[in-house]
């Protein structure tokens, strides 16, 4: 996966001009063909060829990306959370990569989409209009046309899609309060996103649900859809998420903490992060659509050990 920012010679480009431009190695006819299929991405989301693109946008290629992976169908279980005539509503299970790339060639979410819905193939990334990391479980909404796929995808730029999450972190959350803290991608380590004052805006709001003994239970509702933006966030503040293996590496145990729960949270296989709520608008008409999903049960057993 190669990644390349926009500077501001690029700056109100469309995407296929501005890409042509960063990767010179390949014609603009490819890099539109890599557009349309969803192997070209702008901060993690696919867009058309003519959308404009603005300084410090990111964009992803991977230029070898079809010749290593396959989005043919795989039998493999999704839960359906809600469907509608317009879009699916999929409550991921923790584990579960989003689509074929570098490291991951099939066995996928969007396999999934196309086996149980062939339709979807005719999609971009089989209609992923945005995503989760792998080891994040919780809510994700699968566009069906698109019409919907390119409405939704302008709600989420124009940053009218509610997107609320609850997580599990060592320390002491008090109140309420928000983190508006610039990220980019770690310079030293390609996988792994940080904090610095030149990286994109990110604005993400905490709350508190409730405090077990050197440990909190969380919501976060983001306002912007930055790479690894929670993990990120909450690790700067010295609020590791339970179980992140690339923010919170040595796995942070509280003081005073009991065997029972240090085992626990060391034998915890993912981080702790949880898609609970989204909300967006309908695409006729004022009104919202609004769903929420409960904890998966490998949360819900932490809580009862921290209780």
């Amino acid at each position: 996966m190669i990644q390349k920012n926009i500077n501001e010679e690029q700056h109100n480009s469309r995407l296929d001009q501005a890409a042509t431009f960063l990767f010179a190695d390949y014609s603009r006819s490819q890099i539109q063909r890599w557009i349309l299929q969803g192997n070209l991405l702008v901060n993690g989301e696919i867009l058309k060829a003519k959308d404009k693109v603005h300084t410090g946008d990111e964009i992803s290629l991977d230029p070898v990306f079809e010749n290593r992976v396959s989005w043919e169908g795989e039998d493999i279980a999704i839960n359906i959370f809600h469907e509608e005539e317009d879009f699916l509503i999929i409550n991921k299970s923790p584990g579960l990569v989003m689509h074929p790339g570098a490291g991951c060639h099939d066995g996928t979410l969007a396999n999934a989409l196309a086996f149980h819905f062939p339709a979807l193939k005719q999609l971009p990334r089989c209609g992923i209009v945005h995503r989760l990391d792998k080891d994040t479980s919780g809510l994700l909404v699968i566009a069906k046309n698109e019409k919907f796929r390119n409405f939704f995808v302008n709600k989420l730029q124009e940053r009218e899609v509610f997107k609320q999450y609850e997580a599990l972190v060592v320390g002491q959350v008090i109140g309420s309060f928000s983190i508006e803290h610039p990220i980019e991608r770690d310079p030293r380590n390609r996988v792994k996103m940080r904090v610095a004052d030149l990286g994109r805006d990110a604005l993400s709001h905490v709350s508190l649900i409730k405090f077990y003994e050197g440990y909190s239970h969380i919501s976060i509702v983001i306002e912007t859809g930055r790479t690894h933006q929670i993990r990120v966030h909450l690790s700067n503040q010295k609020l590791p998420i339970i179980g992140d293996g690339l923010y919170n590496p040595r796995n942070l145990i509280a003081k005073n903490t009991p065997e029972t729960l240090i085992t626990h949270i060391q034998n915890f296989p993912r981080q702790a992060l949880h898609a609970s709520k989204i909300r967006f608008p309908a695409i006729k008409g004022d009104s919202f659509f609004e769903f929420e999903a409960d904890l998966p049960e490998d949360m819900q057993s932490l809580i009862k050990e921290m209780e």
